[in-house]
């Protein structure tokens, strides 16, 4: 079966987010549990925490369908000491977050290496970042986002992702999230059922699907290979519908969430409703 919503406003309050979820006809969701740009929040309080479970109850969204997203300010692969210290102190606290909302999983770019250390050194870090990390919770689940290539992000090559869970200690409690933006500008072909037969089969091989645990879902507007992280509604940018389609009909891609991240929230209903509309019985 498969699980399909948007990433939603947690404006208000978590506890409004499953709410937000259900007005679009969502049955999964992604939000950031704190502001994603700034480094530090308020503690959740007993309120909204037990008011995000009565409502994710209320909507029927299970806990393992919803897909929190990390701030964008971390970086568990920084060169330097005490920026790395601060993001992993951030990661740890995101992550306890999610361990009070009772979720399973939390959503991270891996990081970048900013032309100080190599990327293996910079990747060598992460790694070491989501064990301590891990070492200091339980339950969650650290799911790597595979990036487009921007800059100095790492995470755009399932080499990447592979040589992270490779170091990882406890591989039950790390996973993958593949975006198809990310990956077509990443240069992984997806336009075509044959191009979607590679590309998944390649990341079979190297990373491996028991390690996928969620799925953006969004086209590009930039070309293949381009290494630019820019979404576009489904069907209007370079990938096309095609590949939603495999992904909507390939049993690899069920029971986790899968998200939209596409660039206009007020046809997110359409999008969730088309994804479901080309599921073949």
């Amino acid at each position: 079966m498969k699980y399909v919503g948007a990433h939603v406003s947690a404006s208000g309050g978590v506890e409004n987010a499953p709410l937000n979820a259900m007005a679009i006809g969502a049955k999964a969701f992604a939000l950031f549990t704190k502001n994603q740009r700034q480094w530090l929040a308020k503690p959740l309080t007993e309120k909204s925490i037990e008011t995000f479970k009565s409502n994710l109850t209320k909507v029927g969204i299970a806990p393992e369908h919803v897909l929190p997203h990390d701030s964008y300010l971390i970086n568990l692969g920084h060169p330097e000491a005490e920026p790395l210290q601060k993001s992993r102190n951030a990661f740890l606290d995101e992550m306890q977050r999610c361990e009070q909302l009772g979720l399973t999983l939390i959503n991270f770019h891996p990081g970048s290496h900013l032309k100080k250390i190599s990327e293996q050194a910079s990747l060598d870090k992460v790694a070491e970042s989501i064990n301590m990390t891990l070492e200091q919770t339980s339950n969650v689940i650290a799911v790597i986002e595979n990036t487009a290539g921007q800059g100095t992000n790492l995470g755009y090559s399932f080499e990447h992702l592979a040589h992270i869970i490779d170091k990882v200690e406890n591989k039950n409690r790390i996973g993958v999230c593949l975006d198809t933006c990310h990956s077509f500008t990443a240069g992984y072909d997806l336009r075509t059922t044959e191009a979607c037969d590679k590309t998944f089969a390649e990341f079979e091989r190297i990373v491996g699907f028991k390690y996928l645990r969620g799925m953006h879902l969004n086209d590009s507007k930039p070309d293949l290979g381009s290494r630019v992280d820019r979404h576009e509604s489904l069907g209007k940018g370079k990938i096309g519908l095609e590949c939603f389609r495999y992904i909507m009909n390939d049993a690899r891609f069920d029971d986790i969430p899968m998200v939209l991240e596409t660039v206009n929230p007020d046809i997110w209903p359409e999008e969730i409703a088309l994804l479901y509309k080309i599921i073949e019985t």
